[in-house]
């Protein structure tokens, strides 16, 4: 009979969820993205006719956000079951991609070596076991996963300074990640309060100790319905110096 009664809630919260939508955009000046040095390895740059653009800091002509991760807080009642498609991460022309994602937990990682080159994947994070691996041209995808939720760290290459992807492991599946325009989408969203997240490569890393800190989270209270959400990054502000 418990059983019973448990499914029926969880049936009956699936039923009446929510979707939390909305747009990611920044306060201060759009500023062209400058273009990533790849002259230390010539399989690199001859992989691209133009070189491709940084990407820790891209905005739309709207000054909307791409890349920002957007995240629920306050999920602990409810279980979740991993996601059995694994997710990818590709290598191609020394960039890697996506640049932010996001995964479960133990959910499968694949990264991929689509390059002719040596690629070395290496993992920073602070409470999931690291890992660092060379990669060969060629040679079978590196599967891995994470075992905590852990806030966005970074994957780089060894090999090329340049390469880095973010990563943000969830014991939920209630996050996205903005698209061009600066957009996200969180669908299936059980009726409560809750805190929302938004995290921006740069503006989420600026350094404590010559910047004011910032919480960038938003409270929201979903039901069954569609829940817009706009939120905008402010221009930093540098600490008073003493």
């Amino acid at each position: 009979m418990l059983k019973l009664i448990i499914l029926f809630i969880t049936t009956s919260m699936i039923l009446n969820a929510g979707t939390l939508k909305g747009t990611v955009s920044y306060a201060g000046n759009n500023k062209t993205p400058k273009s990533l040095k790849m002259d230390s390895d010539p399989v690199c740059g001859n992989s691209h006719e133009t070189p491709p653009l940084k990407e820790d800091f891209i905005l739309d002509e709207n000054n909307n956000f791409k890349n920002v991760l957007v995240w629920l807080k306050n999920t602990e009642e409810f279980n979740s079951e991993i996601s059995s498609d694994p997710i990818h991460i590709n290598q191609t022309g020394c960039v890697y991609s996506p640049h932010v994602l996001g995964v479960m937990t133990n959910q499968k990682v694949l990264i991929k070596n689509s390059d002719k080159t040596l690629h070395n994947v290496h993992s920073m994070p602070d409470e999931n076991s690291s890992f660092n691996s060379a990669q060969p041209a060629g040679v079978p995808d590196i599967e891995q996963s994470f075992s905590v939720a852990e806030d966005p760290f970074y994957i780089k290459c060894d090999v090329h300074p340049w390469m880095k992807v973010w990563v943000f492991v969830s014991d939920h599946p209630y996050f996205a990640v903005t698209d061009d325009n600066g957009n996200y989408e969180i669908n299936n969203i059980p009726p409560g309060a809750y805190e929302v997240v938004f995290w921006q490569e740069k503006l989420s890393n600026l350094p404590k100790k010559k910047y004011v800190q910032v919480i960038n989270i938003e409270s929201i209270t979903i039901s069954d319905e569609i829940h817009t959400l706009d939120y905008q990054f402010q221009k930093p502000t540098k600490k008073p110096k003493k």
